[in-house]
């Protein structure tokens, strides 16, 4: 109870309003602020870049560039459909470095059997109550939360078995 002497309920997935009263959140913009884009490895490495738009073919592209240095061999590059990842740009981008790049693309609406999909329910339910005073807050408290998620690298490894994914050389 609080001191007015209202009784508070919380339960995973549930907010902080008052019980029987349905919280009121307002936005600011309709358009999404903050986007991530994420990789992740078989053993349990998590790679993140978050920008300040909607995911683009040349965030894509950028992206990619950076996990392949940080991962240092050739990436296996699993997507669902989103446009940016079908575009002309990034696609002759992969193209350009074969070495470097090899892709495979998910079914059309199928997210449970991407892994990292399983990386964004997590930090999407570690956020649910958030209310962030500005964007610079959000990308602020989205980085923070695959930074959580990056510690736990047997927890990404999970990911990967809940899709039904086995990896050689893996538990």
């Amino acid at each position: 109870m609080d001191e007015t002497g209202h009784s508070f309920r919380i339960r995973p997935g549930t907010t902080w309003a008052r019980r029987g009263l349905t919280p009121v959140l307002r936005r600011v913009s309709k358009r999404r602020e903050v986007s991530s884009i994420v990789a992740i490895t078989p053993d349990g490495r998590l790679y993140a870049r978050h920008v300040r738009t909607s995911t683009s073919s040349r965030c894509v592209i950028q992206a990619l560039r950076f996990f392949r240095q940080k991962v240092g061999t050739t990436l296996l590059v699993v997507w669902d459909r989103l446009n940016a990842h079908r575009s002309r740009a990034t696609i002759a981008s992969l193209a350009a470095q074969p070495q470097d790049y090899a892709a495979a693309y998910l079914p059309a609406y199928a997210p449970e059997l991407d892994p990292e999909e399983q990386c964004n329910a997590l930090v999407k339910r570690a956020m649910a109550n958030a209310l962030p005073g500005s964007v610079d807050d959000l990308h602020r408290l989205a980085r923070r939360e695959f930074s959580r998620l990056k510690r736990r690298p047997k927890m990404i490894t999970s990911f990967f078995r809940h899709a039904g994914l086995s990896v050689a050389g893996l538990p």
